[in-house]
């Protein structure tokens, strides 16, 4: 393994531990979201409506996952199961309002912690580091084959 690489994994794995000890010091209006929840309602934000099959083509996960995880966002009320607006036969998740609400909730909370860790950086530090996290990913989705939605920016 190269230098270069041996630093990047030293780094990825401080960062993996930074990032958890990060979520535990945030100051929570209300006890957050759990992980699954997290990305299922930040991708039904991103991509709209979708079905479990969508869903598990999307996530890569299996349909009884998928069938848990939609019923606890939808018995929490941040997702509802509506008919496919394209009239297909399947029913769809979508994101409710007040599933927006705490994910824009949260999303702040995690943007605070975030820009108290990088207060010193300037605005290029923070564009740099950002473009090189979605390289990052964006290779990871490009070896699976799962592209995910991206915010406008």
């Amino acid at each position: 393994m190269s230098d270069a690489l041996s630093a990047f994994q030293f780094e990825m794995m401080m960062m993996l531990r930074h990032l958890n000890h990060l979520h535990r010091q945030v100051q929570w209006q209300q006890p957050p979201l759990d992980r699954s929840a997290y990305l299922l309602l930040n991708r039904l934000d991103l991509s709209g409506p979708m079905t479990i099959r969508e869903l598990r083509e999307a996530l890569g996960l299996d349909d009884s996952t998928l069938n848990r995880q939609t019923a606890a966002i939808v018995r929490d009320g941040h997702a509802e199961r509506i008919e496919d607006p394209e009239g297909g036969v399947a029913r769809k998740f979508r994101i409710s309002a007040s599933g927006r609400n705490r994910l824009i909730a949260e999303r702040a909370s995690y943007e605070e912690a975030l820009e108290r860790v990088t207060a010193e950086w300037d605005d290029g530090e923070s564009r740099a580091f950002a473009l090189l996290a979605r390289r990052f990913n964006e290779s990871f989705e490009g070896l699976e084959n799962r592209r995910w939605e991206r915010p406008a920016s």
